[in-house]
């Protein structure tokens, strides 16, 4: 599993007084074998995205590596909410590695199980929208975007997957119903084929006081029994609404139903229905003539890819996106979504459950993307799934919206590009709207 950390920096002298964070979680879980025994798990190595954001027209722009550290060698940036010394062990550099983006000024980028979003800070742009719920969104910001934007020749038909669901607002019985039985009547949308009886992902914990200090997640045939923490999928525009404030000891994330002496229980009393919408505003559209299986971290809980959108040809359908400020925080910090899309093709069968490296599928598609709501806006990156997996999706990406702060855009060959031009270092692009309408738009 990689998880990917979006560190920050200011130009020297500039956000002393303004506040934010960026961490990566290096979250260790088990898994349960084949033979019942447990095994580690590790996960993969931290990659840091560098993110600075010009003062004077809020473009977010991605730097290398090289190039960050080197600006903080030479004072010309600094860390916006602390230092990352792992991020830059040694910040050494030479005369040519002098940045000229002298300029640039910085949002924190945070990243929770690979996911980038900034927080709000002094320097950011005021954003003159609130945030859209999904019953708002319009489809006339598909078309006029950027520059490099194209439009389909047919006019794509929006999906409502949430509308056929059940139950969405009916509120959940504590203690009535079989953990055996998967609570579809209440908005959660069973995974069969993960066979874990309809379950996004299960977890068998081990709480020592205000902790969990062992979690084994299940595998294929276990099942949802007395102890668990039972996690569960909503529809395409909703995200689940129950995790404990009981967390991993060591940073691991818990979430879903708790399984008690054989009945579900709600793990957060703020919400007593299941699913709960995302901000909304945030779309794919598929210009493909096939589907593409879009798979979003089943977070809090596994984080384990298996939450499933699949994104059908000459459609539009809703991206959850989560708001920082009300959803799952991570150490009081808010937190994002992040999604693996896998080549076009794939179903979400294969594409939406852990992958075994043979193959770019699940946890080695070739591409993520980051969603999340602060209050200056809405974030979103797309950037590849290394270094787990060197594959190029074999399909191209645009972002589009009305308000985009900058181009961002994949070009099917392994490269991103931006207002500028083309991305050096392949570290992929974030831009942000302030309405929070966009799409990812797949094309060929």
């Amino acid at each position: 599993m990689k998880f990917t950390v979006a560190a920050t920096l200011a130009t020297a002298g500039t956000l002393a007084a303004a506040h934010g964070h960026g961490h990566g979680h290096a979250h260790l879980h088990q898994r349960a074998a084949e033979t019942q025994t447990e095994t580690a798990v590790s996960a993969g190595p931290t990659v840091y995205d560098f993110v600075v954001m010009d003062p004077s027209n809020g473009s977010p722009k991605v730097i290398s590596g090289k190039e960050a550290c080197a600006g903080l060698a030479k004072h010309e940036f600094e860390w916006f909410d602390g230092a990352i010394p792992e991020a830059c062990p040694t910040a050494e550099s030479s005369s040519s590695d002098v940045l000229s983006s002298a300029t640039l000024a910085a949002h924190v980028l945070m990243e929770t199980a690979a996911v980038v979003i900034p927080t709000t800070s002094s320097a950011a742009p005021t954003s003159t929208s609130t945030t859209s719920s999904s019953s708002s969104t319009s489809t006339s910001s598909t078309s006029t975007t950027s520059s490099t934007s194209t439009t389909s020749s047919a006019a794509p038909t929006h999906t409502s997957s949430a509308s056929t669901a059940t139950g969405l607002n009916a509120e959940f019985p504590d203690g009535e119903i079989d953990c055996s039985d998967f609570p579809s009547s209440y908005g959660a949308v069973p995974l069969n084929y993960l066979g874990l009886g309809g379950y996004s992902g299960i977890q068998y914990v081990t709480i020592a006081g205000s902790f969990v200090t062992e979690i084994v997640t299940a595998i294929t045939g276990n099942g949802c029994t007395s102890g668990a923490m039972c996690s569960y999928a909503c529809p395409p525009g909703y995200q689940k609404s129950q995790w404990p404030t009981t967390q991993g000891s060591t940073g691991q994330s818990v979430g879903g139903l708790h399984c008690k002496n054989g009945k579900l229980y709600r793990t957060n009393s703020d919400y007593k229905t299941l699913c709960i919408e995302g901000t909304g505003g945030v779309h794919v559209r598929n210009e493909l003539s096939s589907t593409v299986a879009v798979c979003r971290t089943d977070y809090p809980g596994t984080e384990s890819e298996t939450i499933p959108l699949a994104a059908q040809p000459g459609q539009v359908a809703p991206l959850t996106c989560p708001d920082a400020n009300t959803y799952y925080r991570y150490l009081g910090k808010g937190t994002s979504a992040q999604y693996y899309v896998n080549n076009n093709g794939v179903s979400v069968e294969e594409g939406c459950q852990w992958g075994d490296g043979s193959k770019p599928v699940g946890n080695w598609a070739p591409m993520n993307l980051g969603v999340g709501r602060t209050d200056s806006g809405t974030w979103l990156s797309m950037f590849k799934n290394e270094p787990t997996t060197d594959a190029d999706l074999n399909f191209k990406i645009k972002l589009v919206g009305d308000d985009l702060s900058d181009n961002c855009r994949y070009d099917g060959a392994g490269n991103f590009y931006n207002n500028a031009g083309l991305i050096q270092g392949n570290n992929g692009c974030t831009a942000r709207s302030a309405s929070g309408n966009a799409y990812f738009v797949f094309y060929n």
